[in-house]
């Protein structure tokens, strides 16, 4: 096993309700709540679950680019949450993130030569010759033609976006790069351009992903481990061979049933989640989907479940789990 890149312990992001004229405090969205895990060196963990149970929020906290609530995080052994603005910004060299939408997250004002040097002129690195030539070298490396340098973004499509916004989380060469849903806006065909590339840069510069998507097929073919999320908690931890063979939270389950097969005359099982997805706002006590789960007990209700490892290298949170 390799060594241990990023350990989070507890994380929690909680987003403050404010109402009335003196903006006084009614609550908070509890947008991510308790995730603790590690990630290897070198690994792959995928991120899944509906849309508001905290994938996103829980990737951008790690960063810092949104401040956590409470929590810790350790990169390569070090408490990033007690780092000075100064220490944070030295370390994001080793830490990137590639968004959702390319095209909001490039600057329409920019060049793709302008935007792939800027990284380095933040950080101090290299003449302006070697900057040109890392620039021209990275957009080859992505697919892309170096004369694109001179391009805005308008003049490109999604997929030579996206691979622009994966050249520039590349330019600084981390270890760990958030991939927050990075082919979710794409064609299909390109999606798994896109897919492969990330695999080809990943053995080629030693990276470290944590990738986020609603896509189970494409987080079952590129990821080592599945993390399923259901309101801001962990629901499920494994191995794809051993998530997609055999689910054992009921939350994974209605989950993975949902995904169409292939073939028209498979029958399967198909489990619809009764009512609606709670407010992260108000969450329901004990297990937060015992308002929905079709196996709910009275013990549910009560007690939150425990995070434990109920087959070998196989987590989850649920009572009834044997």
């Amino acid at each position: 096993m390799s060594e241990v890149l990023l350990e989070v312990e507890n994380l929690r992001k909680y987003f403050p309700i404010r109402r009335g004229l003196f903006r006084r405090s009614a609550g908070s969205v509890r947008a991510v709540d308790g995730v603790s895990l590690q990630v290897h060196s070198g690994e792959t963990l995928g991120v899944v679950g509906e849309s508001g149970c905290g994938k996103s929020t829980m990737g951008r906290s790690i960063l810092r680019l949104i401040e956590p609530t409470s929590g810790k995080v350790w990169f390569q052994g070090q408490d990033i949450l007690k780092l000075t603005k100064p220490q944070m910004r030295d370390l994001r060299r080793e830490m990137q993130i590639v968004f959702q939408d390319p095209y909001a997250s490039l600057n329409p004002r920019y060049t793709i030569f302008q935007t792939l040097s800027e990284p380095m002129e933040i950080h101090n690195l290299y003449t302006s010759g070697e900057r040109r030539q890392r620039v021209h070298s990275m957009l080859e490396r992505v697919g892309l033609d170096p004369s694109y340098a001179s391009r805005f973004p308008h003049e490109f499509s999604g997929g030579q976006r996206q691979r622009v916004g994966i050249a520039r989380a590349l330019m600084l060469h981390p270890k760990l790069m958030i991939l927050d849903e990075p082919v979710a806006a794409l064609d299909v065909s390109v999606q798994s351009q896109v897919i492969n590339l990330l695999e080809d840069l990943q053995e080629e510069f030693n990276l470290t992903y944590i990738f986020v998507a609603h896509n189970l097929s494409v987080v079952k073919h590129i990821s080592d481990r599945i993390l399923v999320m259901y309101l801001g908690r962990m629901a499920e931890l494994a191995s794809p061979q051993d998530l997609f063979h055999e689910p054992l939270h009921p939350y994974t389950q209605a989950l993975f049933s949902a995904v169409p097969v292939p073939n028209p005359r498979a029958k399967r099982e198909r489990i619809i989640l009764k009512g609606d997805l709670p407010s992260p706002a108000s969450p329901p006590s004990g297990c937060v989907f015992h308002t929905r789960c079709p196996i709910a007990q009275e013990l549910c209700q009560q007690q939150v479940p425990e995070w434990r490892e109920v087959r070998s290298k196989h987590y989850a949170a649920c009572h009834l789990i044997v």
